[in-house]
């Protein structure tokens, strides 16, 4: 089977074909950057998904696509470039998927597409009313209802999967992470905010540094802990390759992640234990992160089983800071 990923030079575009390519798949990737992979059965397209051009070459020949690249970012600045790439990119691919015989289109949409930071109930399932909070979610949104639309009108099987924040556990420690570096570091953290405009929240970080590295833990305005879903790359390929596979899928729209979600009360004390580093305890404006998603459906439909909890993560983690600290 030729099978098209998109955002081959990502984290989990990347990982994802290396996947297919080991159990016999042939892969075109297509991404705005080379991927580095090579391999006999592995080709690629470099350009923009919102180029009519460029996605056609890409397509050509596949029998499934999966949709996984897409440009994330916060910042007022990249307004136009989010909707280009998430919102016609998405449409350009579905196009050019449509008239080219792929069987299978697997889209990667997010959790944002749930007020996560506002929902009206929990655990989060796949039912819960959709309210993004964020032109990101916003354009993950609209991404669905494109996929959706192309479902119905064309002969395509469609695949929806809701991706938890993802990270691979090697990084968890590591303060340049696009990541973990400001959900954890307290220097990225404040560089996070300062960026997105938020005077206010990066004040008060401020405030709390001792002047070396630093962890932090983010709390609300009423002192309490961020709590959220960080699931291991691994885990989200897994869960990529069922959502290709199996025939129960097609149709379907699947939260995919950790079936736990992570208190960053517990985990950023045993961050602190396991580097030395000191905690600063910050309380941000605002009700805060704390939410639970239930990865229920995909567990039950297509047998998806998590297999690298928090713990496990932060056990590779302490390895890899170990490493690069001698």
């Amino acid at each position: 089977m030729q099978v098209l990923v998109t955002g081959c030079a990502g984290r989990i575009g990347a990982q994802t074909a290396r996947m297919l390519l080991e159990r016999g798949d042939a892969v075109v990737g297509f991404d705005l950057r080379p991927s580095q992979i090579t391999h006999v059965n592995y080709s690629e397209v470099v350009g923009t998904f919102d180029d009519p051009a460029a996605a056609a070459r890409a397509v050509e020949g596949a029998q499934s696509v999966l949709h996984l690249g897409a440009f994330m970012s916060w910042r007022a600045d990249d307004r136009e470039m989010l909707f280009a790439a998430n919102v016609d990119g998405t449409r350009r691919i579905l196009e050019a998927a449509a008239g080219s015989g792929v069987r299978r289109f697997v889209f990667a949409s997010s959790g944002e597409v749930y007020p996560e930071n506002r929902p009206e109930r929990l655990p989060i399932t796949e039912e819960h009313p959709l309210a993004p909070t964020t032109p990101y979610g916003v354009t993950k949104l609209i991404g669905e209802v494109l996929v959706r639309f192309h479902a119905r009108v064309c002969d395509l099987e469609t695949v929806i999967l809701r991706f938890s924040h993802t990270q691979n556990a090697g990084e968890l420690l590591d303060p340049d992470s696009f990541f973990s570096g400001p959900r954890f570091f307290l220097h990225p953290k404040i560089r996070q905010q300062e960026g997105i405009g938020n005077a206010a929240a990066a004040e008060l970080l401020r405030a709390a540094d001792p002047g070396r590295e630093a962890l932090v833990l983010s709390r609300n305005q009423a002192g309490r802990p961020y709590r959220m879903h960080i699931t291991e790359t691994r885990d989200i390929v897994a869960g990529i390759l069922l959502a290709l596979d199996h025939p129960c899928a097609a149709g379907g729209t699947f939260n995919l992640g950790a079936t736990e979600p992570v208190d960053f009360a517990d985990l950023v004390p045993a961050m602190a234990e396991a580097t030395g580093l000191p905690v600063a305890v910050v309380d941000l404006p605002g009700a805060g992160v704390w939410y639970q998603t239930s990865n229920a459906r995909i567990r039950e439909t297509l047998g998806f089983t998590p297999e690298w909890p928090i713990s496990r993560m932060l056990t590779e983690a302490v390895g890899t800071w170990t490493t690069r600290h001698r």
